[in-house]
């Protein structure tokens, strides 16, 4: 199904181009997203190059029901361990020291609950559906293809975000990328703090993107460093639809890193070598299914990100109990340490594409003030502290660019402690 055409001695380049042009001209109108520019046979030799690098020899190979290809990869050839800084690292066998959790004070456990109930479940992934999984010692990477190189602005793009032009910084409101069209609804930490760790339950939607190169995610920020220079260090972590780097329109599971501010350190997933995946059930950049509707079932995520106190490195937990893998502490520098602030919420591309603020969707596409089964949530938003203890989050400030166009509503309760609502449609007749 994935489209790799295999370098061999025996194949000419232009038989290769012909066969990319082939391959290309099917999929470009299955997907209707773009058009793709004439490839060179050099440019295609380039990509596959870097293919070869990054789709490791399977053990098993997995066909997904949604048409993707999920490879078994052994756990010690997986692309992590080809980062300069991680020749001689040892995957982390014993498992990290959970966050403790902390009671709530009594006077905590009696406020009001003004949250609407309804029927909340979990979301898993869809490759595994049919019962096939990875065998043991084995991690389960999604397979990159040549389309997924092409729809991207070029080979070194890839994967990565858009290093920001500027950095927006105010003093009433935390430092966020917001250059390139970037717009936020988050709500975050103070920054005066040492954090460890944080954690929250993300509903999840699939918002309608406008055009291929725009993408709309929700997610947790994990930061430390100066957001007015070079060495801003971040992990992330949530769901993500974005037609340019997947092909299609999925809310998808999402890692992303970085240790000089989006420069050129980090990538999504496993796009690049860093994070080191030790789960063999979950796959990074795979599809999250079933989604949320509209007054109907609300579907949730569990993601917690926290630094192992004896060994440093920075794991991820997905749902309740599940270890997908870690940031290893060589890859950072003020991350090395600790955290200083921490987000959750959205953030959306804005292109305007056609001289007007994109109709993207943040969340579910709701306002925050539509409230349970509309608009889009997270809650229980937690930090891990200095002792590795989880301690609900008590206040936290919000911030929306732009309130016509995305907004965010924060509050609290006994079952979904400090949460908040958050999203918008884009384009609207107060968002021109």
């Amino acid at each position: 199904m994935g489209f790799l055409v295999r370098k061999r001695g025996f194949l000419a380049p232009l038989l290769l181009a012909l066969l990319l042009v082939q391959r290309l001209s099917a999929v470009v109108s299955a997907l209707n997203y773009t058009s793709y520019r004439q490839v060179s046979s050099m440019r295609l030799e380039r990509i596959q190059r870097h293919l070869d690098k990054i789709n490791k020899p399977p053990v098993m190979t997995i066909e997904s029901p949604d048409g993707d290809i999920i490879d078994c990869v052994h756990k010690r050839k997986q692309p992590a361990l080809d980062h300069p800084l991680l020749r001689n690292h040892k995957i982390q066998r014993d498992p990290p020291e959970r966050p403790r959790v902390k009671m709530l004070k009594e006077d905590d456990k009696t406020k009001k609950s003004n949250v609407e109930e309804g029927v909340i479940r979990g979301s898993w992934q869809m490759w595994h559906r049919n019962g096939t999984r990875c065998p043991k010692g084995t991690v389960p990477i999604r397979r990159s293809t040549a389309h997924d190189v092409l729809r991207s602005k070029s080979l070194f793009d890839f994967g990565k975000k858009q290093a920001p032009i500027s950095l927006a910084r105010r003093k009433d409101a935390p430092d966020v990328v917001s250059a390139n069209g970037h717009e936020h609804a988050i709500a975050y930490t103070g920054s005066s703090q040492e954090v460890y760790g944080a954690k929250a339950t993300i509903n999840v939607w699939d918002p309608s993107i406008q055009v291929v190169n725009e993408f709309s995610l929700s997610q947790i920020w994990v930061l430390s460093g100066s957001f007015d220079g070079s060495d801003l260090n971040s992990i992330e972590a949530g769901w993500q639809v974005s037609p340019e780097l997947y092909g299609d329109s999925r809310p998808r599971l999402f890692t992303y890193w970085t240790s000089d501010s989006y420069q050129a350190t980090g990538c999504y997933n496993l796009l690049c070598s860093g994070f080191v995946q030790t789960n063999s059930r979950v796959a990074i950049g795979a599809a999250i299914s079933p989604v949320s509707s509209y007054t109907g079932n609300q579907y949730d995520i569990s993601i917690l990100i926290w630094k192992d106190p004896k060994l440093g490195n920075w794991w991820m937990g997905f749902g309740d109990n599940t270890l997908v893998g870690y940031w290893p502490a060589e890859l950072f520098t003020h991350l090395a340490n600790h955290a200083t602030m921490v987000e959750w919420g959205g953030e959306v591309v804005n292109s305007r594409a056609n001289g007007e603020h994109t109709s993207t969707q943040m969340g579910s596409g709701n306002f925050a003030e539509d409230g349970f089964g509309k608009a889009s949530y997270f809650r229980n938003l937690e930090i891990v502290d200095s002792d590795n203890s989880l301690t609900a989050v008590q206040s936290i400030s919000t911030l929306a660019e732009n309130t016509n166009c995305y907004n965010i509503k924060s509050s609290y309760s006994n079952e979904w402690g400090t949460h908040f609502y958050y999203g918008g449609p884009g384009s609207n007749p107060l968002c021109p």
